[in-house]
């Protein structure tokens, strides 16, 4: 969300959608280890019985809110707290060339963080695909541990 410039988003909001049974996103270094798996079901699961849990009380709390979605939202929107940064949410973006390209070169570089470099090289390979011309610059390169980064010799174009 940092790069407005040339961006547009459309996001479900979290604030109001149940979460009952909301999908989280593991970080892959998390999946890849067992123990550290474990350890992340189990916060996931006691955020998801905590998050229907205040649902539940907060329900009752607002019982005197006449309207009966707003009651909800209300509630929904308190028990959200206790869910995590890796509860999973849809956006739809759109975003021109140089928006992409400026995006590309600072989230698709080593010193980004591995899961938005994922995302970074993604969108790479699709503008690769779609507009040879203006992406066909970049190469993708893995790294000693694994991950990829995004490569050119024509940055800030």
């Amino acid at each position: 969300m940092r790069h407005r410039a040339g961006w547009g988003y459309s996001q479900l909001s979290q604030r109001y959608v149940d979460e009952s049974d909301a999908a989280f996103v593991v970080p892959d270094v998390i999946a890849s280890n067992e123990r550290a798996y474990t350890v992340f079901l189990r916060a996931i699961e006691a955020a998801q019985a905590a998050y229907l849990e205040l649902v539940e009380i907060l329900q009752d709390r607002f019982r005197d809110v006449p309207d009966r979605t707003l009651r909800r939202k209300l509630a929904r929107q308190a028990a959200r707290s206790v869910l995590g940064g890796a509860t999973e949410t849809i956006i739809f973006v759109t975003a021109n060339a140089r928006a992409l390209r400026h995006f590309i070169e600072l989230r698709g570089d080593v010193h980004a963080d591995t899961e938005i470099r994922k995302v970074a090289l993604e969108i790479l390979r699709i503008m690769q695909r779609e507009a040879p011309s203006i992406f066909g610059d970049y190469r993708i390169e893995r790294l000693p541990d694994g991950t990829e980064v995004a490569r050119t010799d024509h940055r800030k174009v």
